[in-house]
Formats: structure tokens, sequence, C-alpha cells
């Protein structure tokens, strides 16, 4: 399904346009991602750099918005009716770019609760390579979604599902710390927002190794089954 949603974009101009979008869109949400996460672990932010996070943001809303609007007129065409589950792919997956602006913005506003750097302990550690595990999965994306390399999206997925493993542990070990109450919420929310931002990156993997229905759903067995069939 993937490789063909690849060949639809290189079909026709309006088409074309589509992929232009989405691939702009990564290229967005990615950079609020790292802008965000340098300005939840330093604990500050200039107002300049606040307003250009959210400008990214805008555009990445604008941008789901026009590709919703040339799917929409694109199937009301007609004799294009073939298209159609390409479209509900990409509605898919433009969904899960904008969720990721979403939530490096949230993880930019953690400041505010507690601003300055994060303590310099094994937690904030842990926290930090979990970021660059994120970070890496998603400065992959693009090159992984281009090529529709199968063999890395598994690789990717891989880690991505260890990247949230190691979430989850961290959040205990935050819970039954004597972080004060700041820290705390800062810590707990920090690692609830990398793991959504990479949940996402995930979603958009799994549309390279899965079939459409099983979007989202990317079950280590499944995904191996697949690969072999």
């Amino acid at each position: 399904m993937f490789k063909e949603l690849l060949s639809v974009f290189r079909s026709s101009d309006p088409l074309r346009a589509m992929g232009t979008n989405f691939s702009t869109m990564l290229t967005l949400s990615y950079e609020l991602v790292i802008a965000a996460g340098e300005m939840y672990f330093t604990g500050a932010a200039s107002e300049d750099e606040h307003h250009a996070l959210r400008r990214r943001d805008v555009r990445v809303n604008k941008l789901e918005r026009q590709i919703r609007k040339q799917v929409v007129a694109h199937l009301s065409v007609s004799g294009n009716r073939p298209v159609v589950p390409y479209s509900v792919l990409l509605m898919s997956l433009v969904k899960d770019v904008e969720r990721i602006g979403d939530y490096a913005k949230n993880l930019a506003d953690v400041i505010a609760i507690r601003p300055g750097p994060l303590p310099e302990d094994e937690v904030s550690r842990e926290l930090q390579e979990i970021r660059q595990d994120v970070e890496q999965s998603f400065k992959a994306l693009s090159a992984v979604f281009e090529s529709s390399d199968r063999d890395r999206a598994i690789e990717l997925i891989h880690q991505g599902r260890e990247a949230a493993h190691r979430c989850d542990a961290l959040i205990t070990r935050i819970a039954n710390s004597d972080y004060d109450a700041a820290a705390t919420t800062a810590l707990v929310l920090g690692t609830r927002y990398y793991k959504r931002i990479g949940g996402h990156v995930l979603n958009v993997l799994s549309s390279i190794v899965m079939p459409i229905h099983k979007i989202d759903y990317y079950d280590e067995d499944e995904v191996t089954l697949d690969q072999d069939s």
C-alpha cells in the first residue's frame, strides 16, 4: 500500500502537491521537536524563540488543512475513485504529523511550570537518551519514507518500541523519587511527551510495513510475519 501511495504522489501535478506538502509537514514538525527539546532541557527560551516555535506549529496546522482540502478536491473529480484507499492513508499520516507538532509545543510549554535546567542526575540522563533516540528516528523518517525502506522502517520501529518501554519505566522511577513537585511534574510531562512524539513517528513508520487497516498497530510478530509472507 505504501509504495503505491508514493507512486500516486508522483502520478500527477495535484497529487505531487500533496506529497510536497506532506514532506514539508515532516520537516517543520522535526524542527519543532528539536527546538522544543532544547527549550525543555535548558529550561529557558526567549520570546522570539517561543514565537518561532508557534509559527512553525501554525504552518504545520495549515498544511494539514491544505492536504485535506486537496484530498477532498481530488476525490470529487470523476474517475479518481481508485485513489480512495491512498487518500485514507494520507489523511491518517497527516494527522500523526500534526499531533507531533502539538506535543512538541506542549514540551516547550513545560518551562512555564519549572524554569531552569533539569536536575543533573541519572533520571535526566536517561531522558536525554530517550530524547536522542526519538530525534534520531524522526530525522531518519523522511529518508525512509521517500525510499520506502522496509528493513530500516522495521529497525526503527523496534527501536521506538524500546524507547516507549523506557519511558514507562522512567515514569515509575520519577514517581519513587524525592523531587519537589515542580521537578516531578516537569520530568513526568517531558517523559510522556517524548513517548507520544515517538509513538506518532512509529505510526508513520508503520504505514511502510503494515497494510492500511493495521496502521498504528505495529505488533512485532505481525510485522515479522508480514515481512516473511
